[in-house]
């Protein structure tokens, strides 16, 4: 059958104002600004995440991002909240496989009392024995709650990881195992933040309601006294992709149904963003919506799953890691339902989408409406703030944070089929979670 080129969908412009600094110790600052709301939001990007993490300490990366809010040289423990919190603002942090974030997001009268807080901690969290065991306690309830108490929990970024790659950055648990935490000292800690926590290693980013020079004045004040360090050495966490496919059965004791994920590799974004973005959008073209081709022909047709979904990225966000990186498709099916014929009919699917690619009244319409939901999220401050940090910090290319949606739009079918004929059963992970009893063997 021969593919007729789908016509690009007109994505609108939206652009995105940035001003570049680099501090004498190494810090990079990218400024956005943006006076529609008298709001400001601050992040810093550390480039670490749970792939750097030292073997015997799994889920270290995680549990200093937990210590970094337990005071620093100036403010006791606490004070990051109660300041933040008091000027009717947000804070968070989260840990991803290549880079740590936090934020905050305040009245833009309160920037010069946010910006100060980031900086008393890069130049010095408090890093004491009380507060690493009442974190190490912390995570530790984090990951029952979130994990081993929960169905199917963490599902798939803990569980597919293990089956679909072989060394240790790539395949461990990021969560941590509790042995390995409790085992964690001060030293460790102190020698992990002299390391990656150097202001060479960083990317601070202030988006909001600031006049550009008053924000550097103010970057300068506090920033420019935190001693710079050197910089590790990036590492490459680049392995062979499989060259058959991997199975493994896990059972949860929890599950009230039978679960499957599919690992794939991703091409690494760093040998060009089209490549990678007909990816994000052959797993919309799967998964996205009522009408899309897997949700159709598994729960809709064939009724052989209760859920089914596709995305690139252990965190299901587009451009979230260096490479390797995976496209992941999960499900939930009934017990009487045979994992085999499931997997058969998402092969079928992507075979047709292969052989034939995406209609274009199809793709036209998942173009538009994935652009329309970055458009969305990016209307969010903080969201807007956070994916500028980790586009600068990973790719070098703020900018992306605007270019997205015609990224997207430009997609065109033979793309979408080339995407999907990389995806082959010979190379891929396969995870089969089976409810049961605990202790049982599957």
């Amino acid at each position: 059958m021969t593919r007729i080129p789908s016509p690009p969908v007109a994505i609108p412009s939206s652009p995105v104002v940035l001003h570049r600094e680099t501090l004498s110790n190494g810090l990079r600052v990218v400024l956005s600004p943006d006076q529609s709301a008298p709001v400001v939001a601050i992040g810093v990007h550390y480039d670490v995440g749970f792939r750097s993490e030292p073997q015997g300490r799994t889920g270290f990366a995680h549990l200093f991002e937990h210590l970094m809010f337990q005071g620093s040289e100036s403010l006791e423990k606490l004070a990051h909240f109660r300041h933040v919190q008091s000027s009717g603002g947000t804070f968070n942090g989260s840990t991803h496989p290549d880079y740590t974030n936090y934020f905050e997001a305040v009245p833009s009268a309160a920037l010069e009392r946010a910006l100060f807080i980031e900086a008393d901690r890069m130049r010095a969290p408090r890093i004491t024995a009380e507060n690493l065991r009442n974190q190490v306690d912390v995570v530790k309830e984090e990951i029952r709650l979130n994990v081993l108490n929960r169905p199917y929990g963490g599902f798939p970024w803990i569980t597919l990881p293990p089956v679909l790659y072989d060394t240790f950055p790539n395949a461990h648990n990021g969560y941590g195992d509790f042995s390995e935490l409790e085992a964690a000292t001060v030293d460790d800690c102190a020698a992990f933040f002299d390391v990656y926590y150097a202001p060479g290693n960083a990317v601070l980013t202030v988006s909001g309601d600031f006049q550009v020079d008053d924000a550097i004045e103010l970057v300068h004040r506090h920033f420019d006294d935190v001693p710079a360090r050197p910089v590790p050495a990036r590492p490459s966490f680049a392995e062979p992709p499989p060259d058959r496919e991997r199975r493994h059965r896990h059972l949860d004791s929890l599950a009230p149904l039978p679960a499957l994920a599919i690992g794939y590799r991703l091409p690494d974004p760093t040998a060009g963003f089209e490549g990678y973005f007909a990816y994000e959008v052959l797993c919309a073209v799967l998964s996205d919506g009522d009408s899309s081709r897997l949700e159709q022909r598994l729960v809709h047709t064939d009724a052989l799953v209760t859920d089914i979904g596709a995305h690139c990225g252990l965190f299901g966000a587009p451009l979230d890691a260096r490479d390797p990186d995976t496209l992941t498709v999960t499900a939930m099916h009934p017990l009487s339902v045979d994992v085999n014929r499931v997997l058969e009919v998402i092969d079928e699917e992507i075979a047709r989408l292969a052989a034939d690619g995406p209609d274009p009244d199809e793709l036209a319409r998942i173009t538009a409406r994935w652009a329309a939901t970055l458009f969305r999220e990016n209307d969010r401050l903080v969201s807007r703030t956070m994916s500028i940090g980790a586009f600068e910090l990973l790719h070098g290319r703020a900018e992306l944070v605007a270019e997205l949606p015609a990224m997207v739009a430009a997609v065109g079918a033979e793309h979408v089929a080339n995407a999907a004929a990389a995806l082959r059963p010979d190379s891929r992970a396969v995870l089969i979670v089976e409810p049961g009893t605990a202790g049982q063997e599957p």
